[in-house]
């Protein structure tokens, strides 16, 4: 005997809205023709499942005792159902902002040709390990500091360099590249820091370990006002580059050394995940993984390798 999986979705239906013609909307069908499906199903099984009645309907007793394994039969079919079409679509990957190193990783894998990828821009909305969980998201970039949720999964991926921006009436302004101690006692406007956020974090390490005090004052009104105001400025400075701040000729790039510090990107994913392209882009992260001589914060450490001289990436 071959049971219809349309039957026992049926059935389903109308156990849970309690009435045919509410599970007939909820499946987009006639009354007629949950009827003559649930009127199939008990047919081939040999057995009433439900009650009629005005107020409604309810299992019987052999329904009651036929539904926990009904709803087993149906949960299956869609599992199988969205795995084939998991392994069909592009492979969803949350870069966490447009403008920073793993757009680049992402970019690189795409024009190999070796697969389709939807871009993901969450910065860090909701959260990452559900979304790798439950398949919303195949692979998360991101700064790992804490050990991961079970069978959750992380490479080292990108050590991001961070140089500072600053207007053309400070200091700096003629340098090509500054010492970290020479920004001790620096004011870094940060309105973007959001609270909590793993970019936060990493600045609040920064900022204890060379002396500079982070502002993540005011709203965030856009890149331009941000700019604007550091080129006004005399003493604001602001960590980021051109990329991310295009466009604003009041505005110099200068790159930080002794040490140079480093944004630490990891890629994520979760062992489950059986999206025919996962492997090859965890590869191709891997391969493209460089470790260099940069700060990181002592939380960030155990995930790269780290040389003998505290704080130091090799």
């Amino acid at each position: 005997m071959e049971l219809d999986l349309g039957a026992v979705r049926a059935f389903l239906a109308v156990v849970d809205d309690g009435r045919f013609t509410d599970a007939a909307d909820r499946l987009d069908m006639t009354q007629q023709a949950i009827s003559k499906r649930i009127a199939k199903l008990e047919a081939a099984l040999g057995v009433p499942l439900l009650h009629r009645s005005r107020a409604g309907a309810r299992p019987t007793e052999d329904g009651a005792a036929f539904l926990p394994k009904a709803r087993a039969l149906i949960g299956l079919a869609d599992q199988a159902t969205a795995m084939l079409r998991a392994r069909h679509r592009a492979l969803r990957i949350d870069v966490l902002a447009h403008n920073s190193a793993p757009i680049d990783i992402v970019r690189s894998f795409y024009e190999t040709g070796d697969a389709e990828v939807d871009i993901v821009v969450s910065r860090g909305t909701g959260s990452r390990w559900t979304a790798l969980s439950d398949g919303s998201i195949d692979a998360a970039f991101g700064r790992v500091t804490a050990p991961l949720p079970s069978r959750i999964r992380q490479v080292p991926a990108a050590l991001e360099p961070i140089p500072v921006l600053v207007g053309h009436q400070h200091r700096l302004a003629e340098r090509r590249q500054v010492p970290m101690a020479d920004l001790a006692g620096s004011t870094a406007w940060m309105p973007g820091n959001t609270p909590g956020s793993e970019w936060a974090d990493y600045y609040r390490h920064l900022s204890a370990e060379f002396g500079i005090h982070i502002d993540a004052s005011g709203p965030v009104f856009g890149r331009d006002y941000m700019m604007e105001k550091i080129g006004a400025s005399p003493d604001l400075i602001t960590f980021g580059n051109k990329t991310q701040f295009p466009g604003h000729p009041d505005v110099v790039q200068i790159a930080l050394t002794d040490p140079t510090p480093a944004y630490p990107w990891s890629l994520m994913w979760h062992e489950a995940n059986r999206h025919p392209s996962l492997p090859r882009f965890i590869a191709h992260a891997q391969h493209h993984y460089r470790p260099r001589t940069q700060w990181l914060p002592t939380p960030d450490r155990p995930h790269f390798a780290v040389s003998r001289r505290a704080g130091f990436t090799v």
